[in-house]
């Protein structure tokens, strides 16, 4: 038996299809492992007893798969799916067919989408991408497995480094033209066989390229300029920053003002590239913070770190009077994070999902960004699960 789910006003998404069982990726394992619990059952004759609360759920019936989906109010939501109905109504009704329910009570929407996409891999290895939706946020990619590396625009992650995420390809777009614009990479797309008789490009005759296309230089000198691009992307622009900032420093101290005047446009351009990459891009191995949300315990608001682009388990944070009693909440803090580790791989679901939520209108939480596990800003964390325990 298979349903396909209709898209309703409360449900965010819903699905049932697909029968043929496949292990999802090592990470979504380990997520799933750690951060989801075990599911609440009912009966559907029991609705009254279930909380009308955000939650993902699975109604089984005595065979066939499982009918998916998330929502904002489950019993609601249930009643609509089980209850006897006095007229006929397109809307799906599953009454009569469904012996079990089970289900997951969410405390924020980026444990809603982790717990959905879970399930989602688990149950419908097939059909997993249309059921939960997650379009793959834009990257700009480093070609450096090629002789004469360059930067384009993707979905999909493969070899080579990767800058991102980016809300659309418009916005990596931009920022990868505004990038190029800093140095002198190759933009052409075709796979080069240097030769002096090369036709080169609009780019070599401006100067915006080193043209190895036509051996105007090596390849190690040409591997020179990537290697500048790729400490670009690796520090977000600060080792420019800092060698531009330094030349105009010395420039003005040597009452060389025209000289210094240019630098300091090329600071302001640094400037504006950094300020396209906009608040999440990072080169992927370095995509590193935390996000702070409610949780589905009164008492509590939940931790999610993303370290690599890839996230852990949830981290439950006790707000009772009796937790961490005679430490600090730094002191706590320090202690939970001590066991984390850089383990897996970017995970590009896992991508799809901070962006979805950090551009979000909805966003229930607060987002922190931190350069590494040895600098994550304690204070600046303390002070958000204040804010996010207040707005419960």
């Amino acid at each position: 038996m298979v349903w396909a789910a209709p898209v309703l006003s409360d449900v965010s998404s819903a699905a049932s299809l697909g029968t043929v069982s496949r292990s999802p990726g090592r990470a979504i394992k380990k997520l799933e492992s750690e951060s989801m619990r075990d599911p609440i059952t009912a009966l559907p004759s029991a609705l009254d007893s279930v909380p009308d609360r955000p939650a993902v759920f699975l109604l089984w019936a005595n065979e066939g798969d499982p009918y998916l989906a998330r929502t904002a109010l489950l019993r609601r939501r249930l009643r609509r799916l089980l209850s006897e109905r006095d007229r006929i109504s397109r809307v799906l009704n599953l009454r009569g067919v469904i012996e079990r329910i089970e289900y997951w009570p969410t405390g924020s929407q980026i444990e809603t989408s982790l717990v959905h996409l879970a399930l989602a891999q688990k149950y419908f290895p097939r059909d997993w991408p249309r059921i939960t939706r997650l379009r793959p946020p834009a990257l700009v990619r480093l070609t450096l497995f090629n002789p004469f590396p360059r930067t384009m625009i993707t979905t999909k992650l493969g070899k080579g480094m990767y800058y991102g995420p980016f809300p659309s390809r418009g916005a990596a777009e931009r920022f990868e033209g505004a990038l190029l614009d800093l140095f002198q990479i190759r933009r052409c797309e075709e796979n080069l066989a240097p030769s002096p008789d090369h036709p080169g490009c609009i780019y070599g005759e401006m100067n915006r390229c080193l043209r190895p296309c036509q051996q105007a230089v090596s390849i190690e000198e040409y591997r020179s300029e990537v290697a500048r691009v790729e400490q670009f992307l690796k520090t977000n622009g600060a080792s420019l920053v800092e060698t531009a900032e330094a030349a105009r420093d010395r420039a003005s101290a040597e009452m060389q003002f025209e000289q210094a005047e240019r630098l300091h446009e090329r600071v302001e351009k640094i400037g504006e590239v950094q300020a396209l990459a906009g608040d999440l891009a990072r080169s992927l191995d370095r995509l590193h913070g935390v996000a702070v949300t409610p949780s589905h315990d009164a008492d509590e608001v939940t931790l999610w770190f993303m370290l690599g682009g890839c996230w852990q388990g949830a981290l439950p944070w006790s707000l009772s009077e009796t937790a961490g009693a005679g430490q600090s909440m730094d002191h706590r803090l320090r202690e939970m994070t001590s066991a984390l580790r850089v383990e897996h791989a970017p995970v590009m679901e896992h991508l799809a999902i901070l962006m979805r939520w950090q551009g979000s209108s909805w966003r229930d939480g607060e987002w922190i960004a931190f350069e590494s596990l040895e600098k994550i800003p304690y204070r600046k964390l303390v002070n958000a699960i204040g804010r996010v325990n207040n707005k419960k």
